[in-house]
């Protein structure tokens, strides 16, 4: 870092000139902007209007949004190195005794998003702003996809999952789905999922055969909506605050399937998965692939998915999958997420016939809308963690399916821009090939990066800000500097 040329190896690298990708929540200079595009579109209000297909699209993009929420420090005396100067910049404060240039001055940069959280922002703050218009959307038949992002320990699955007493944004977008379409919910097993990443229609008959089939079972594939919620996540969910969408179609019904897997060294598992239990030949989890259907879109084969009926049971059948997700203690965490987890919520819409008494049987009639909510392994350094062996292949695979995800918003966001046509390298890694076609500018893609102001996290923190905030704005307000964050990602990609 303190002996580069005065053109390095990254100044061969084409960047944008300094354009927004999308405007900030504050007053400022605005362009006319359209609605975005979305992988489906929304049912006519009415049944007797056509409906467009999945996988319609029209040329209109939308922006990717990333924003940033600083966790509070764990200890009132520790050093911080974070700074909030307003809802849309951060500013990185050089710790004590480290020194960035040749000269030894030390330099303060400042990043912008398109909003900052500060450390005391509130659950609700955070899911009004970034979640709230993902859920609405879901509920109107568009797409949507969340990251949490951030080095180990930065507070991103306390953002995703939240506490006892301070649920986070997956438990309010469940209440807000289900206080929406809670009164025109069908039937359970009116809607049928298969093999295809399709969904059929049931009769009401047939429907309740197979009610009656599952209740037979010795153990229920599927939780009970009566029973009460376990008391080790209840505080999680009851929260307080009532949310819905406006404007839900009344002539509709609606069914909600729930799946989550998790991604382990670029090998896809299904935390939802059944597996009998052998005392004397245990088995393994078997990975499962990704596949294409018809309309273009990836799923993955084999994957369980649960139909919901309620906010309760759909967070029991989270936390299952939860319990199986791989964590491993750390130097820096004692429980260190080693994968990264995608838990799916799909929306099916259906119209009523004209009585409004039964589900019109029609397939071309349906509307498939899917919310993806990810929470991100930490990205980390092998020199501060002391991994090795396993932990070192992890750490590995978690930097770089992590470096490909921010590669592809990269060219996402050149493609939105300028309207080129680039080819975004989502075959690199499975986590971004799962969301091909949000990288193929289909659907609302939003991202929060979750940053610790402690002065030990701080080449962590400068690498993470100065990439994302140029995938948000396209520009850093520091040049020169820029040129040594990217000196410094080079050498943190290398561990």
């Amino acid at each position: 870092i303190e002996s580069w040329s005065p053109r390095p190896w990254f100044a061969r690298l084409s960047f944008p000139p300094a354009l927004l990708l999308s405007e900030p929540d504050v007053p400022r200079a605005r362009q006319d902007s359209t609605e975005p595009a979305v992988m489906k579109s929304a049912k006519a209000k009415t049944v007797r209007k056509p409906v467009i297909k999945k996988g319609s699209q029209t040329n209109l993009k939308d922006p990717v949004g990333v924003y940033c929420r600083v966790r509070p420090l764990s200890f009132p005396d520790q050093e911080c190195c974070v700074e909030v100067i307003n809802s849309i910049t951060l500013q990185l404060h050089t710790p004590e005794g480290y020194r960035l240039n040749r000269n030894g001055d030390y330099k303060e940069t400042q990043y912008s998003f398109k909003r900052v959280f500060g450390t005391h922002t509130t659950q609700k703050e955070l899911f009004d702003v970034v979640a709230n218009p993902l859920v609405d959307d879901l509920i109107h038949g568009k797409n949507g996809l969340l990251f949490t992002y951030g080095v180990t320990g930065s507070g991103k699955t306390y953002t995703m999952t939240g506490s006892p007493g301070s649920g986070g944004l997956l438990p309010r977008c469940l209440n807000m789905i289900f206080n929406s379409i809670g009164s025109f919910q069908a039937k359970r097993y009116v809607f049928k999922s298969n093999d295809r990443n399709s969904m059929e229609i049931q009769c009401e008959v047939d429907a309740l055969l197979e009610r009656q089939k599952r209740e037979a079972l010795p153990i229920p594939k599927t939780p009970s909506s009566k029973r009460q919620a376990d008391p080790e996540f209840a505080d999680m969910i009851n929260v307080q605050e009532f949310c819905k969408a406006e404007e839900v179609d009344e002539d509709s019904v609606y069914g909600v399937f729930v799946s989550y897997i998790e991604i382990y060294n670029n090998y896809i598992y299904d935390l939802l998965e059944e597996v009998q239990f052998d005392p004397i030949k245990p088995k393994l989890p078997q990975s499962k692939t990704l596949r294409e259907d018809k309309n273009h879109n990836m799923y993955v084969a084999g994957c369980t998915e649960v139909e919901v009926k309620s906010t309760e049971e759909a967070f029991e059948v989270f936390w299952r999958g939860q319990k199986k997700r791989r964590i491993a203690n750390t130097h820096l965490n004692r429980e260190s997420s080693r994968s990264h987890s995608v838990f799916s919520i799909k929306l099916v819409q259906a119209p009523l016939d004209a009585d409004g008494d039964n589900v019109l049987q029609e397939k071309e009639q349906i509307t498939i809308s899917q919310l993806s909510l990810v929470d991100l392994a930490g990205s980390e350094r092998t020199n501060r963690t002391k991994a090795e062996r396993n932990r070192l292949r992890e750490a590995g695979n978690i930097n770089q399916s992590l470096m490909t995800l921010r590669t592809c918003m990269e060219v996402l966001r050149e493609n939105q821009t300028y309207g080129t046509n680039k080819m975004v390298p989502y075959r690199d890694s499975k986590l971004t090939h799962l969301f091909k076609n949000y990288f193929d500018g289909e659907g609302k893609v939003r991202m929060i990066v979750c940053v610790n102001p402690k002065a030990e996290d701080y080449e962590e923190s400068l690498v993470i800000d100065v990439y994302l905030s140029y995938i948000q704005f396209g520009f850093s307000r520091e040049n020169n500097y820029l040129d040594v964050a990217f000196c410094k990602l080079y050498r943190f990609i290398q561990g």
